[in-house]
């Protein structure tokens, strides 16, 4: 009964991002992201099964419109003041290649709800510094309206202000602890 050894690795959050994309007025696409987020993830023998938790500042959200920015952290959105934070605390699965999937709880708001979203493993390497690291791409979609992020708003037109689907990418690299 020998006992696994558990190597723990933490987000690189200046070579990480976490974006998200958006319809707006169904013809065009708002791109936004959070500038400020923190994450591990815990592996036993490969990345398989691995541990992940994620933390995210609701307030750093930026779509490069600071009025949209304070729309978006207000309480029509994500109400910042009352939920300062969007965690995920999940599992990394193997599907076969360099190709995992990230099964988990993803909470909004006083929302939780079970995502899974594809990951592409980019690999491991040594840095100039002797880090470990790793590169993981991270690709998937939620309904902002099971989050409770239900504001709506239609154009005279009778089109829809802000699309329903989420989609989130995010770019992340971990260092070896």
């Amino acid at each position: 009964m020998g006992t696994q050894t558990l190597t723990k690795w933490a987000i690189d959050a200046t070579h990480s991002e976490v974006q998200f994309k958006v319809k707006h007025l169904v013809i065009s696409t708002v791109t936004g992201q959070f500038n400020s987020f923190e994450g591990s993830l815990e592996t036993e023998n490969s990345y398989n099964g691995a541990e992940v938790s994620f933390s995210l500042d609701v307030n750093s959200i930026d779509t490069n419109v600071a009025d949209r920015d304070a729309h978006l952290k207000s309480a029509d959105f994500f109400d910042a003041v009352q939920y300062p934070n969007i965690t995920f605390n999940g599992k990394l699965n193997e599907k076969g290649g360099e190709a995992y999937s990230l099964v988990g709880e993803l909470t909004i708001k006083d929302v939780t709800k079970s995502i899974s979203l594809n990951v592409n493993y980019g690999g491991e390497m040594v840095d100039g510094y002797g880090q470990t690291k790793a590169g993981f791409e991270i690709e998937g979609a939620i309904n902002r309206k099971e989050f409770g992020l239900t504001w709506d708003m239609v154009t005279e037109a009778g089109g829809v202000v802000v699309g329903d689907t989420v989609k989130l990418i995010l770019n992340i690299q971990l260092v070896k602890q």
